[in-house]
């Protein structure tokens, strides 16, 4: 049977918020339906294009940004390198002109109101968040293809299960957290170093480190943005921004103009509880809010989910003298494992396991990161991300108007902490004599994914979705 195989950077990815599943995935998928369309020579023949979005991806779709990512997809924009600031124009200018151009380059009809046919109360068997592209050709004949956006920015095509990707000979395969600790045991590697070994299987060493120095670069990026950017979410709930508001009143209303000044800034204002704490919270405020404003961020392993590893690195960074390359580096790979051996064992999808699949597997991968880092052992890594999911489990995703913002934005500071607290808890601690494995804990999370309602899984109907009027500005 074909293994899934995942490197670093399926689990982080460069994109555009709000959500990994919802925007990221459409985008994505968008791209993939265009390409088979080139592949099969029709991108010239398409006369007019339909979209229908299923289940999770209708209910909350446009509080996500689905339709913006499908229709900047289709028409040829990538993710990683679009410009942030052009969204909105991009997208009036499609509706105003009921066309766009498919793949960049064929004029397409698209009407909006009419093409773009949002199905509340259908869903697709294989996953909650599919849609469905339909493209009418000159002959009359149409082609249809529907994917499934399964989490973390990971897109699978009806009729395929998403390990299509050619197989490599990795070093050390790994389904679960007791094989990584098998191969940390018997080759005396550490879980970043299994990592980087495996990573030569599609690149080279040099490689793979510039890539998750790039993917740094965009979550410190953000972060100092995010930190320096008032005002208000877009979205209708008129959320205030807070992270700025933090970052002032800590700095003492001292304004830094580069993001190197303004850690040392930070660091020079001591290391007692509260300040610490106050800028974690700043630091996983600051990219959610970034990510709720369509703004660029990493996907870790979400975008939902995707301020609690930065803000645990930047902690690191901050006020353990983690401000190195190869400590950086080592954070990083180690949390992609983690991530990893969540996505094969169970899901980082809200839709499949309620915001345990987020923000729990953020904080799991943000602890065992920060215990390595620390120079705890291989077992005390697992360890760590077994406390941070062990206490995330049941958490349900109840997005107030669809928006990755309420209780989203402040989920991301509360997994921040856990991941912290749970790797001080795991260096305090023997894991010969924990109770609990992290395989254990995966399998518990899926178990209680399958039997999470699905009100409860991104669908916003039900927990505080429902039970606080949007209107309040409460957040």
């Amino acid at each position: 049977m074909q293994r899934e195989q995942i490197s670093v950077f399926d689990i982080f990815k460069i994109g555009i918020g709000p959500s990994s599943s919802h925007t990221l995935g459409p985008w994505r998928a968008a791209q993939q339906f265009t390409a088979s369309l080139k592949q099969q020579n029709l991108l010239d023949e398409v006369e007019q294009i339909k979209i229908l979005l299923y289940g999770s991806l209708a209910k909350t779709g446009k509080g996500h940004g689905t339709d913006v990512a499908i229709l900047l997809g289709l028409a040829g924009a990538d993710p990683v390198t679009f410009d942030v600031n052009s969204i909105e124009c991009t997208i009036e200018s499609i509706k105003k002109e009921q066309s766009l151009i498919l793949a960049g380059e064929k004029p397409t009809v698209f009407n909006y109101d009419d093409d773009l046919i949002f199905l509340f109360f259908e869903s697709l068997p294989f996953h909650p968040n599919a849609v469905t592209f339909q493209a009418f050709l000159k002959t009359g004949k149409a082609i249809s293809e529907t994917y499934y956006s399964i989490g973390g920015g990971f897109v699978v095509k009806e009729g395929e299960d998403g390990k299509e990707r050619e197989q490599v000979d990795l070093p050390f395969p790994i389904e679960k957290a007791g094989d990584l600790l098998h191969w940390c045991l018997t080759t005396g590697l550490k879980v970043s170093e299994v990592v980087m070994e495996n990573e030569l299987a599609w690149r080279t060493e040099a490689a793979t480190r510039t890539g998750i120095l790039q993917h740094f670069n965009v979550m410190k990026d953000c972060i100092y943005r995010g930190s320096h950017t008032s005002g208000f979410l877009p979205g209708g709930l008129n959320v205030a921004r807070r992270a700025a508001a933090l970052n002032k009143k800590l700095m003492c209303n001292s304004v830094y103009t580069n993001y190197e000044s303004w850690v040392m800034a930070i660091r020079a204002g001591g290391n007692g509880f509260n300040y610490t704490l106050d800028w974690v919270s700043c630091f996983a405020l600051a990219v959610n809010e970034e990510n709720a404003s369509f703004g660029r961020v990493v996907t870790a392993p979400t975008n939902g989910a995707a301020g609690v590893i930065p803000a645990v690195l930047q902690y690191f960074i901050t006020f353990c003298d983690g401000f190195d390359e190869e400590k950086i580096t080592q954070f990083i790979a180690c949390a992609s494992e983690v991530g990893s051996i969540f996505k094969k064992g169970a899901t980082i999808s809200a839709a499949m396991g309620g915001c345990q699949a987020e923000i729990g597997v953020s904080s799991a991968m943000a602890a065992a990161a920060l215990t390595e880092c620390l120079g705890g052992s291989q077992r005390q890594v697992l360890m760590a991300a077994e406390i941070a999911m062990e206490h995330h489990l049941g958490l349900t995703c109840d997005p107030i108007g669809g928006l990755v913002q309420i209780p989203c934005i402040e989920r991301n500071t509360m997994g921040a902490i856990k991941a912290i607290t749970a790797s001080q808890l795991a260096l305090q601690s023997n894991p010969d004599k924990a109770k609990v494995s992290l395989d254990a804990v995966v399998n518990t999370m899926w178990e209680t994914a399958l039997d999470m309602n699905s009100k409860y899984k991104e669908t916003s109907d039900g927990g505080l979705a429902t039970n606080i009027p949007i209107s309040l500005p409460e957040c």
